[in-house]
């Protein structure tokens, strides 16, 4: 297959401004691609060579990307360096150098572009980079101007398509199933085994049945299960059945562990792999989990090195770096709490209940100071729970997480659902509650803020339609030096119309895909004319807002954007505030 037909279909996907029309220029991207390199279209497609937990990039900096491109069109680096900042992206000057140039030899190939990207991705050691250098430049050599400005987006990591991983699987679905309606089975192929290259070649090769064969393995991460949020031990029980376990909310990070034998490896929320970052955890985990082989998930918490007291989430990020990890591990010790399991030597414990899951993890678990099981209450007494979670908010957590006990309590691998459930000490009163938002568009500062981004346009995510939908425009709680940096943070997501995942009736001054993730606090969530998050559900014609949004100062780097607070938790979130002032 060509690689100028991909290159054809970025190009319209890069312009549409709709989801539907993104969705089917998709279809017609998969349908064209034969069985034998569709796995490599559809991780090219999320600008990657393979799964995030791989771990595997292609790594070229833009300077040396620069340089490439400069040997490759024969001009200087500072004229290419002069497109760059003229048109703000280094592909769209690749393609404006190379207007005229004549490809050298055959025509491109997918498998040419992947097969170099990949050698350049795993070149390390000495004269590694002149090597990135010299792959890089032969394959735009190759290449026609076009072809070359998505190879060069790719490399650098600036793709910028923002096709979302329910996006691709709606594709697959209509291309290689014949209906969206199969969508289910792919998506929980994705869930179990957060691999979409594997899910489509199964899909290709085997049809939908061989699809449905999916099971948890060891070493491949499962995409994590996430929690709604009530405002009450009350609503809580209510919700759950009458009864639930309820487990302290450590302000840590959430770390899935895999096990096979001696060999262990850890990955983040997001799956990507952070054993390197965690090498006690790793001893920790050797030395107490019993099992050979085991899925489970903790969290990992900074403590006191003198107390052993649980220190804040902020204090654990000093160990998010790729040097000096021993001195860090030394200043910044962890603790691991255990709250759940999902394998076990050959037993698949993901469609067992909560309370049959729980017991196996007190069986493989040999508890110690540094390593144990999540604290813990069984409770059907709205008091009781209220006690605990008061008790949890002295120990220094965020609050509980309530877990249902009866039998269909399975995990719901990637999803929300109303299983588990946060009660937060931040969810007391109307909404000094934070939220985590996506940066979906900004607005030029004025004054003091002149020359930066005075305000951003955040949003909600809407997982039944994939699309981010408009909540709130938030100016407050940036510091200078956030003010400065927004505009590097952001560049990457840059784009020059509204993203099609994007749900807006405000106009920005500029777009972003959706890709970075903040916290923020506000006053109130009130009925809104212009924003669209949850757009009709209280009242027509109108959607919610967030009143006097803050940033907490909190970026969210640990949560991709489809992990940001959903829609449907803003409208309860509104709900609950309508039962307060009625009760007051």
């Amino acid at each position: 297959m060509e690689y100028a037909r991909i290159a054809e279909a970025y190009e319209r996907i890069e312009r549409t401004t709709g989801r539907l029309e993104m969705t089917q220029l998709l279809v017609d991207l998969f349908k064209m691609t034969p069985k034998a390199v569709l796995p490599q279209v559809v991780y090219l497609t999320q600008g990657k060579l393979y799964p995030d937990y791989v771990g595997v990039e292609v790594g070229v900096a833009e300077k040396l990307a620069i340089r490439a491109v400069a040997q490759a069109a024969s001009v200087s680096e500072t004229e290419v360096q002069k497109q760059l900042h003229a048109l703000g992206d280094l592909g769209e000057a690749t393609m404006r150098l190379m207007e005229g140039h004549r490809p050298k030899g055959e025509r491109l190939t997918v498998q040419d572009v992947y097969s170099t990207l990949d050698e350049m991705a795993r070149a390390s050691g000495a004269g590694s980079q002149e090597k990135k250098i010299n792959l890089l430049r032969d394959l735009l050599r190759r290449a026609s101007p076009k072809e070359a400005k998505y190879i060069v987006r790719t490399v650098t990591g600036k793709l910028r398509l923002g096709v979302g991983d329910m996006t691709v699987l709606d594709a697959l679905a209509v291309a290689l199933a014949g209906d969206k309606r199969f969508r289910v089975d792919l998506e929980r192929a994705y869930n179990l085994s957060s691999d979409l290259g594997l899910v489509a070649e199964t899909l290709a090769k085997g049809g939908i049945e061989e699809v449905r064969k999916f099971h948890v393995s060891v070493g491949h991460p499962i995409r994590p299960m996430l929690a709604e949020r009530l405002a009450s031990p009350e609503e809580i029980l209510q919700k759950l059945g009458g009864r639930c376990i309820a487990e302290y909310k450590y302000d840590g990070e959430r770390v899935q562990v895999h096990k096979r034998g001696k060999d262990v490896v850890l990955y983040s929320r997001r799956l990507e792999n952070i054993t390197a970052q965690y090498p006690d955890a790793i001893e920790l985990v050797r030395a107490h989990v019993k099992a050979k082989d085991a899925i489970i998930e903790c969290e990992a918490v900074a403590i006191d090195p003198d107390t052993g007291e649980l220190r804040p989430f902020q204090e654990l990020m000093h160990r998010r770096r790729k040097y000096g990890i021993r001195e860090a591990m030394e200043l910044y010790p962890i603790s691991l709490f255990a709250f759940e399991v999902l394998y076990v030597d050959g037993q698949d414990l993901t469609l067992k209940s909560y309370e049959e899951r729980h017991r196996m993890l007190e069986k493989i678990i040999e508890p110690s100071d540094r390593f144990r099981i999540a604290e813990y209450l069984i409770t059907e007494d709205p008091e009781e729970l209220e006690l605990f979670f008061q008790r949890a908010i002295q120990d220094g957590c965020e609050g509980v997480i309530c877990k249902a006990v009866h039998p269909k309590a399975v995990y719901q691998a990637g999803a929300r659902g109303w299983l588990w459930i946060k009660y937060k000490r931040d969810y007391k009163s109307e909404m000094t509650d934070t939220v985590d938002l996506v940066v979906v568009g900004a607005f030029y500062g004025r004054g003091r803020r002149g020359g930066t981004y005075g305000a951003l346009l955040l949003a909600a995510y809407d997982p039944k339609a994939d699309l981010f939908r408009s909540v709130t425009k938030c100016g407050s709680g940036f510091s200078d030096e956030d003010l400065e940096q927004l505009p590097k943070r952001l560049k990457e997501y840059k784009l020059d119309h509204r993203h099609p995942r994007v749900d807006s009736k405000m106009e920005a001054d500029v777009w972003f895909a959706p890709g970075m993730v903040i916290e923020v606090i506000g006053a109130e969530i009130t009925l809104s004319p212009t924003h669209t998050c949850g757009w009709g559900a209280i009242k027509p014609n109108a959607g919610l807002a967030i009143r006097f949004p803050r940033f907490t100062g909190r970026y969210r780097d640990d949560k991709s954007p489809e992990d940001a607070t959903t829609c449907e938790e803003i409208i309860s979130m509104y709900q609950r505030q309508l039962k307060t002032v009625a009760a007051s």
